[in-house]
């Protein structure tokens, strides 16, 4: 049977499916703003000359590599010494916006990082000044007010001016905490995907509002009322207490599956996957496993990005087109994307509080991962996750997901009976993947028109050009 090969995009999404037209998607978030976008080389920006001075064209590319590399501590670095998160994130882009200036004429300096670091420091420490000159013009205004009653808001600078706001012993600290400052739950579910993209990620607003399909001046404005909601609510730029860090780990980590289900296959477009995002999804997650390795969940999140990304080379053909699991040739699988998977997964288990939701579905991804063909796969065990994940985290994706195991694992009649279920209680209605598996199990039941009806409503409702196209496919060859 067919599928599109992709997780689901849900709080708690599904696995890696079975082998029908993946799990449901729920509308794409819509990201927020970006760091101020670095310029296209214009037709004087030639190539570097080794013997002549830098040009615009090195001194952008250097700025490009450093801030992508480097964004989550240089930003949280400067939010702890701020103590203000949308000054940090203000006063790191006009220090990138300096650079590419300062760097175009002298070249890059020895500490790129520092050079970036000490520029929005000495921004920042200007906006304390301006600030309390205000602070001083109103008090004038105002007339003598009891100490600490007149203030802006402006917290002054912690160190000697001549001292980095960098504390190697803070590092991790730092990116976790803008890790949970950016996902924080004060926050939309779209404004968190997009300040964790922007913030630790490094994405330009272009290269979020390309990924997914928005406006860039929409995705500007996004991030923008996202700041101000963490300066409305007083968000604090410090790790979580311990007693709720569990709990809003999970939502860094939802965060993380929504961007990588998003590149894994993308909701709407002429585009199947998205791989740049996907990939952003992945460093992001093996950074969190580096600053929070003690939690099976990380591991297990890692592991299902790393399993399911195995299958990017050969889930798109020479022209885009959709290629369905059964016709997949699976020598091109990345067979290092799958090690480094399992090995995850060994890790999410030997933690020893055994597997939670991404877990789970890491390990029905291995089953995947593992098998030879669509035949060869293991679909009892299969099933067995899935009823283990719907009792752990109930969804009605989850059990669409165990109908298609079913119908592999015992035919399409009992997987037949759940779909039916779900259509009854009407617990997915508007998704394109309901009718696209039942409309599968109707034809392997020999009732052609019936399964006809259900893909061309599956293409109807698809917002995917290429998984469109195999729906509509499909639907033909049951004429």
């Amino acid at each position: 049977m067919a599928r599109a090969d992709r997780p689901a995009l849900t709080a708690v999404p599904p696995p890696a499916p079975g082998p029908m037209d993946g799990p449901v998607p729920l509308p794409a978030p819509g990201p927020s703003d970006g760091p101020v976008p670095l310029p296209t080389p214009g037709p004087t920006d030639g190539a570097e000359n080794p013997g002549g001075p830098p040009s615009a064209d090195s001194a952008r590319r250097a700025v490009e590599a450093v801030w992508r590399i480097e964004s989550a501590r240089i930003v949280g670095a400067l939010a702890r010494y701020t103590g203000d998160f949308a000054l940090a994130e203000d006063v790191a882009q006009e220090a990138v916006a300096e650079a590419l200036v300062t760097w175009s004429r002298g070249g890059a300096p020895a500490s790129p990082v520092g050079w970036l670091l000490a520029t929005a420091r000495r921004r920042a420490i200007d906006s304390f000044r301006r600030r309390s000159a205000l602070d001083e013009r109103y008090a004038l205004l105002a007339g003598p007010l009891a100490e600490g009653e007149v203030t802006s808001g402006a917290t002054p600078a912690r160190d000697s001016p001549d001292d980095l706001p960098w504390d190697p012993d803070r590092v991790d600290d730092d990116i976790l905490a803008l890790m949970f400052v950016a996902c924080h739950p004060v926050l939309a579910p779209e404004a968190r995907v997009a300040l964790t993209l922007r913030a630790v990620g490094g994405l330009t607003s272009e290269e979020i509002a390309r990924a997914f399909l928005v406006p860039v001046p929409t995705i500007q404005a996004r991030i923008t009322r996202a700041k101000k909601t963490i300066a409305a609510a007083g968000v604090p730029f410090e790790l979580p207490p311990a007693e709720e860090r569990r709990e809003r780990l999970g939502g860094v980590l939802s965060v993380l599956y929504v961007i990588f289900t998003e590149g894994s296959t993308a909701t709407a477009g002429d585009r199947l996957l998205r791989p740049d995002l996907a990939y952003e999804a992945i460093r992001l997650a093996r950074m969190l496993v580096v600053l929070v390795g003690d939690e099976p969940e990380v591991h297990g999140l890692l592991a299902l990005f790393e399993l399911t990304s195995a299958r990017f080379p050969a889930r798109t053909g020479p022209d885009g087109e959709a290629v369905l699991l059964e016709n997949q040739d699976r020598r091109r699988w990345d067979r290092s994307a799958i090690r480094r998977g399992l090995a995850a997964l060994d890790r999410a288990s030997a933690v020893g509080r055994g597997l939670g939701a991404y877990g789970l579905q890491a390990a029905i991804a291995a089953c995947h991962a593992s098998a030879s063909s669509v035949p060869e796969t293991d679909w009892e065990r299969i099933v067995l996750l899935y009823e283990a994940l719907g009792r752990l985290a109930p969804s009605p994706v989850v059990e669409l997901n165990r109908a298609v195991a079913v119908a592999m694992a015992s035919g399409p009649e009992p997987a037949l009976s759940i779909v039916d279920e779900l259509v009854a209680t009407d617990r997915l209605s508007g998704s394109y993947l309901l009718p696209s598996v039942r409309g599968e199990l109707l034809a392997r039941l020999g009732r052609r028109a019936e399964a006809r009806a259900e893909l061309e409503l599956a293409a109807r409702l698809c917002r995917n050009a290429r998984e469109r196209s195999v729906l509509l496919r499909k639907a033909a060859a049951l004429d």
